[in-house]
C-alpha cells in the first residue's frame, strides 16, 4: 500500500475536514449527434466540445458566468482532425482557443495535449494534481471528434452539396504538446505495413491467443462473446454513436458489414472511428468549489490515480501482456487503499479485446457478463475516434458514484489506454470525501523502465521464426501482412509479406497455426522482406549485384 494512503473502507472524513486545496470534480458533460437525427445541425469538433463544457459547467448547479470566469486553467484533448494533416472543411488556427472563446473564457493555462487514448484520465490526474499543489484553483478539460461529418461531407452522402466551414482565425497563449504520432506510428513501422491500429493491435491478440494455446476459431468466438455483452450498453446510451445490440454470432460472422479489417478482427470487433461526439469535465480545489456555490451532493473525489508506460512494442519481452497497465490499476488501487473487490462502476478502454483482457486476466475479473466492464457501451459501440473516448467514461462514473454519496458509496474505475497497449492511465472515483493523496507513478516508470528488453533490429536476413502476424485484406482484394520474426539469434524484427501468396494464404488459413512456423526474410529497398523458402526468396526479391 501506498505510505500515504488509507484504506476507502476506513473512517471518512466530511466535507467540512477537507484541506481547502482538495480538488474535487464538480461537473460533467456530455453531446453528440447523428447524420439521421432530425436535429442534426453538422456541427464543428469546436462547437461540439464547447456544448459539452457548458453541459459540464450547467452540471456543477453553481452560476455558469462565474464558474467560467473562474477557469484558470484548460486542456483539450487531440481529435483526428487536429493531427496537422489538414482537414476538408477547414480548422481553427488554435483548437482550444476556438472552444473557449465560445464559452466565454480565458485562462492563463491552456494546453492541446497530444495523441492517446490515455489523455482523458491522464489529463484529471494532472490537473487534479495542480490543483492540489495550489497551481490551478479551477480547471476544464475537454474535447471532441466529428470524423463522421468530415467523411460525410467529403466521401458520402453529402459530398455534393454544400459543405460546412470549420476554419477560423483564433488565437491565444497555448501550451501545443505535439501529435505525438511519433510515438505510435515509427517510419519503420509504417514501412512495414503497421500503418493503423487494428494492425498493430492484430500482432498483440494473436500473440495472446498463441499463448494461451487457443485455435483461431475459437478465438474469435472468444472475442465476440466478450464484446456483444457490450452493445446492449451502448444501445441505451443516449450518446452511442450505434446504439444497436449486437449478437456474439454477428459479431463473429465475416459479411459485407463485417468484414475483416485485420485478422483476426472484424469491424465490429474494433473502436468505431466515425462519430460525433463532445464531452468535458470541471476540476475545482475545495475552496474554490464552495465559493462558488457547488453543492457537495455534486463533488466527486479522485481517491486513486495512475499513469504508466510500456516499453516500445519491439522490446517487449512478451507482446500478449503489458506489465504497465497491470502495475497502474495495481497502483490506482493501492493510492485508494482499496482492492478490485471494492470496484463498483468500471469502464475498461475497448479498442480492441486484448485492451480489456490485459486487465481481466490479470485480476481475474469474469468476462462472462462484459456489461459490467464498460459504463458508456465500449468504443466498437458507443464509439471512440481521436484520443476523448475515456472522458466519456469518466463523466458516467461521476454521474454513477453521485448516486450513492456518503462513507458507503462506491467506488468507481476509469482505465484509459493509449498506443499499442502502450501507455495506461487509471482513475479511482467516488463522492465519498477523501484527501488528496498523491501517486508514485514516477518510481514504479523507473522500475518498469529498467526491465531487460528482447533485443530488436530494423535489417534482417536468413532464416527466421514468425512471432506473430496479422493478414489485412484490401478493397480491392489483394493482402497485405505485417509479421514480427525472430531470427536465430533471437532478435525480434518487423516484416511484409505482401508478394508470397503461399505465405499470405498460410496467414489467413483459420485452420492453420502460423506462429512458429520458419520463414526466410531479406531486407530489400528499406523493408524486411518475408517468404516461406529461401527459393521463393529467391524469385521475388533477388539479391542485387554490388554496383
Amino acid at each position: 500500500m501506498n505510505a500515504s494512503s488509507e484504506p476507502s473502507s476506513g473512517p471518512s472524513p466530511s466535507h467540512a475536514d477537507l484541506p481547502p486545496s482538495t480538488p474535487v470534480l464538480i461537473g460533467v458533460g456530455e453531446v453528440s449527434e447523428t447524420l439521421d437525427s432530425p436535429d442534426y445541425r453538422a456541427r464543428s469538433e469546436a462547437q461540439l466540445a464547447a456544448d459539452a463544457l457548458l453541459a459540464a459547467v450547467a452540471d456543477t448547479g453553481a452560476t455558469a458566468e462565474r464558474v467560467l470566469a473562474a477557469v484558470d486553467a484548460a486542456v483539450m484533448t487531440r481529435s483526428f482532425e487536429a493531427m496537422g494533416f489538414g482537414s476538408p472543411l477547414g480548422t481553427p488556427t488554435s483548437y482550444p482557443w476556438a472552444v473557449l472563446r465560445r464559452v466565454g473564457a480565458s485562462p492563463a493555462y491552456v494546453v492541446h495535449d497530444a495523441l492517446g487514448g490515455q489523455t482523458p484520465q491522464s489529463l484529471v490526474n494532472e490537473l487534479c494534481q495542480g490543483i492540489a499543489d495550489g497551481q490551478h484553483s479551477l480547471a476544464v478539460v475537454f474535447g471532441a471528434d466529428v470524423t463522421s461529418t468530415t467523411r460525410h461531407f467529403t466521401r458520402g452522402a453529402g459530398a455534393g452539396g454544400e459543405r460546412p466551414d470549420f476554419a477560423e482565425d483564433v488565437t491565444g497563449p497555448e501550451v501545443d504538446r505535439g501529435r505525438g504520432t511519433h510515438l505510435v506510428n515509427t517510419r519503420h513501422q509504417v514501412l512495414h505495413g503497421m500503418t493503423n491500429a487494428p494492425v498493430q493491435y492484430a500482432l498483440l491478440e494473436h500473440a495472446r491467443r498463441h499463448r494461451l494455446g487457443l485455435d483461431r476459431r475459437t478465438y474469435a468466438k472468444q472475442m465476440a462473446s466478450l464484446l456483444a455483452p457490450m452493445s446492449e450498453v451502448a444501445a441505451e446510451r443516449e450518446y452511442a454513436a450505434a446504439p444497436t445490440v449486437r449478437t456474439a454470432a454477428e459479431i463473429e460472422t465475416v459479411s459485407a458489414d463485417n468484414r475483416v479489417v485485420a485478422d483476426p478482427y472484424r469491424r465490429l470487433m474494433v473502436a468505431r472511428d466515425q462519430v460525433n461526439q463532445g464531452a468535458a469535465c470541471v476540476i475545482a480545489s475545495v475552496a474554490t468549489a464552495r465559493a462558488l456555490g457547488v453543492p457537495e451532493d455534486r463533488w466527486v473525489f479522485l481517491h486513486g490515480h495512475a499513469f504508466l508506460s510500456e516499453q516500445p512494442m519491439l522490446a517487449r519481452p512478451d507482446l500478449s501482456r503489458s506489465p504497465a497497465t497491470v502495475a497502474a490499476v495495481e497502483h490506482a488501487l493501492d493510492v485508494a487503499g482499496a482492492s478490485m473487490a471494492d470496484i463498483g462502476p468500471m469502464d475498461l478502454y475497448s479498442c480492441f479485446p486484448i485492451a480489456i483482457t490485459t486487465v481481466t486476466d490479470a485480476f481475474d475479473l469474469d468476462t462472462e457478463d462484459s456489461r459490467l466492464l464498460t459504463l458508456t457501451g465500449g468504443l466498437p459501440f458507443f464509439g471512440g475516434a481521436g484520443s476523448n473516448y475515456s472522458l466519456h467514461a469518466v463523466a458516467e462514473v461521476v454521474r454513477r458514484v453521485r448516486r450513492e454519496p456518503g462513507a458507503s458509496g462506491p467506488l468507481g474505475l476509469v482505465g484509459a489506454n493509449g498506443g499499442q497497449l502502450s501507455k495506461y492511465a487509471v482513475g479511482i472515483y467516488s463522492a465519498r470525501p477523501r484527501p488528496w493523496v498523491p501517486d508514485d507513478s514516477t518510481a514504479l516508470q523507473t522500475g518498469l523502465d529498467a526491465v531487460p528488453g528482447v533485443p530488436w533490429t530494423e535489417v534482417a536476413d536468413g532464416p527466421a521464426v514468425v512471432e506473430t502476424f496479422s493478414v489485412e485484406p484490401r478493397r480491392d482484394g489483394s493482402r497485405t501482412a505485417a509479421l514480427v520474426c525472430r531470427d536465430l539469434a533471437g532478435r525480434r524484427f518487423l516484416a511484409t509479406a505482401a508478394a508470397d501468396e503461399e505465405l499470405l494464404d498460410l496467414l489467413a488459413d483459420e485452420d492453420v497455426e502460423p506462429i512458429g512456423r520458419r520463414v526466410h526474410v531479406r531486407h530489400v529497398d528499406h523493408l524486411n522482406r518475408v517468404a516461406l523458402t529461401r527459393a521463393t526468396l529467391d524469385r521475388l526479391h533477388p539479391v542485387r549485384p554490388p554496383r
